[in-house]
């Protein structure tokens, strides 16, 4: 095979050799959904009388969204499918205690080269390890389910190269709010970016599931980083596993190229109500907040939490923090290590594994006229909550500098 990373893999799951434009069928290596979305799922298989699974070890499901359940409603769906996994005795269900879907595949499941599809559109989260991972419907994805397989046009792949190294209060955040600040929400549209890291090192794994997690805010197919060193280590680190890497030819050809240079990045942060509003953390640090929600399958992970805690320690939070680690096994590794404590210490509410504020499901919902500096994926009217509340977005270390002041805050400006 020959090519770009979007080539190869979609070549090696279609049998054929492909480029940008064609019409596929792909088998895949991963299907999954979590409760929210498993319930329509299942109810499509039920409705087309075809209650068969391809392949019981490729199905991945998780509690997440509304986990624990919240109100009625979302218990009797959580246990609908408790039945269904049990009926047909999937091996791969993650209950409300151990975390949020797309943090479950990076940590447990998704490997370089490999066809992910799964009922949620921040499937893309998997492209941190150079899978190619696309947010589905319902019904596509249950076709996936029953068939293994799933149809797609192959996208126009796009380069973006990252050099040099952030600063101490950058991460994947600012990365992914440069891309969006710079081309705007839709400019994506039908492409794949395959992002090439010049010093592995400089950008880890949780830096890169950031961003990929946030390419569906970019339109984007799917966002892939080109697998190196970092992710072999990852994958070592959190499996045991020892993995081969796929990666593009040396002179593949992109639709276009584009490069960020990571030493130049500041703290970003979207302003109300789109995710492309992009504006540095200075520019907006006379705003006043009300509530910091710190987590997600955005930025979730141990880095986050540590950056976190780092600014938080010996400080009291002067508004309201939430604080929610994406997995059971990222709150363990932050108790360990002692962030848990220190953001308890500083005022912060602190569970782990569930979406909860992020969709204005429950833990945190935003209020009317309420300013909300959130580390997730979206801000549009209503996402956290009212329609009168005012979403931010940010990286970590923007979200706990201001959870210290009350105000949105650089934490370059911190005393």
């Amino acid at each position: 095979m020959t090519g770009t990373l979007t080539e190869k893999i979609l070549s090696r799951a279609s049998g054929r050799s492909v480029s940008p434009g064609d019409v596929i069928e792909a088998n895949v290596d991963i299907v999954a959904f979590h409760d929210l979305t498993g319930y329509h799922v299942i109810e499509v298989m039920e409705k087309a009388n075809m209650m068969k699974i391809f392949d019981k070890s490729k199905i991945v499901v998780a509690f997440d969204h509304l986990a624990p359940p919240p109100d009625v409603r979302s218990a009797e769906i959580q246990v609908n499918i408790r039945k269904f996994v049990r009926e047909m005795r999937l091996p791969n269900f993650h209950d409300v205690n151990v975390g949020i879907l797309h943090e479950l595949l990076i940590e447990k499941y998704a490997l370089p080269g490999q066809v992910i599809v799964a009922a949620d559109s921040h499937t893309t989260t998997s492209g941190a390890l150079g899978a190619f991972a696309q947010g589905m419907g319902a019904s596509d994805v249950a076709a996936a389910v029953i068939t293994g397989k799933t149809w797609m046009v192959v996208p126009q792949p796009f380069k973006v190269e990252l050099t040099g190294t952030p600063g101490k209060w950058v991460n994947g955040k600012d990365v992914a709010l440069k891309l969006l600040g710079d081309f705007k929400a839709d400019y994506f549209n039908g492409m794949s970016i395959e992002v090439h890291v010049r010093n592995p090192k400089a950008f880890p794994t949780d830096y890169r599931a950031t961003v990929s997690n946030m390419g569906i805010e970019m339109n984007a197919d799917a966002l892939m980083f080109v697998p190196d060193q970092e992710t072999k280590d990852y994958i070592k680190t959190m499996r045991g596993k020892e993995v081969e890497l796929l990666t593009p030819d040396p002179k593949a050809s992109y639709q276009d190229e584009y490069t960020i240079e990571l030493e130049k990045l500041e703290p970003l942060v979207a302003a109300p109500y789109s995710v492309d509003n992009v504006k540095t953390a200075r520019e907006v640090s006379n705003v006043e907040v009300d509530q910091v929600y710190i987590g997600s399958c955005t930025n979730g992970r141990l880095s986050d939490f540590q950056m976190a805690a780092e600014i938080l320690k010996g400080r009291t939070v002067k508004t309201r923090c939430i604080a929610i680690p994406s997995s059971y096994e990222m709150f363990k590794q932050a108790m360990e290590k002692g962030y848990i404590e220190t953001l308890v210490n500083a005022g912060c509410v602190v569970t782990y594994g569930t979406c909860g504020p992020c969709l204005g499901g429950h833990f945190g919902v935003a209020g009317p006229g309420e300013v909300i500096v959130s580390t997730s994926s979206r801000n549009f009217r209503g996402r956290m909550g009212s329609n009168e509340a005012k979403v931010y977005l940010s990286g970590p270390s923007v979200a706990a500098a201001t959870a210290a002041t009350g105000r949105i805050t650089d934490p370059r400006d911190l005393q």
